[in-house]
């Protein structure tokens, strides 16, 4: 299971959300985990992957055991950037699953977590390629090339976020977002896991790339995500 977040419950006890390979979001209790002695604490924190065995309660499930399979949560912990852009993630996570369970949500959440832990790739790339998948195993895959209303064959430049992605100048509205090659290839490249060619994208083509992933992503979760905003602040401030 990954640990999207935790509660404080008591003087000791932690309620710990999780997202698990086959049975979607669980709830338990972990108790005494807030002690310095607790035998698992440290493996039930934000970002880490572990094999947890419940036992049925009342009303939440009880940890009783915990055993690390991923310690991303340090690595990722120790630096405010990548804090934030797994915040996100996990924000995402927690949105857009539910009680009935996703395999494909759960080892995209655990790859993209692992390769931010691991520095493998810029941490927004990260976030925007976790973004674009998630959605569309959500069913909110968007359009690169071809018209996303009529289907008529790209390239096209408008790119419409309520419309479902790119359009043809016949459907887009007065006044839609254009978005010049680099961007609609970057955006490929996110959506399809061409870290090669993502890797080689120029910051402004990145900077785009990222508003548009973004407006998608918080038009169809609905709500804007509180960890995104905190990226795109500290992404002013530098």
């Amino acid at each position: 299971m990954v640990v999207l977040r935790t509660h404080k419950l008591g003087e000791a006890d932690r309620i710990v959300t999780m997202l698990s390979k086959q049975h979607g979001k669980i709830r338990a209790v972990a108790k005494g985990v807030r002690r310095t002695a607790s035998k698992f604490g440290a493996r039930l924190e934000p970002f880490m992957v572990a094999d947890v065995q419940l036992h049925k309660g009342r009303n939440l499930d009880i940890v009783t055991q915990a055993e690390t399979l991923g310690t991303y949560g340090a690595d990722i912990s120790n630096d405010y950037s990548s804090y934030t852009t797994a915040s996100a993630m996990v924000e995402t996570a927690d949105r857009i699953t539910d009680d009935s369970g996703s395999t494909q949500q759960y080892l995209l959440l655990v790859g993209g977590l692992r390769s931010l832990a691991r520095r493998e790739h810029d941490q927004r790339l990260i976030l925007d390629s976790y973004l674009l998948r998630s959605l569309a195993i959500a069913g909110w895959a968007p359009s690169f090339r071809d018209c996303a209303v009529t289907g008529k064959p790209g390239p096209h430049s408008a790119f419409v976020v309520q419309l479902g992605g790119i359009v043809s100048d016949e459907v887009a509205p007065p006044g839609s977002p254009r978005l010049d090659n680099a961007t609609i290839e970057l955006l490929e490249a996110l959506f399809t896991g061409n870290w090669e060619q993502a890797d080689l994208a120029e910051r402004s083509t990145r900077t785009q790339a990222s508003g548009v992933i973004a407006a998608f992503a918080q038009f169809h979760l609905e709500r804007s995500l509180r960890s995104l905003e905190h990226i795109e602040s500290e992404t002013r401030i530098v």
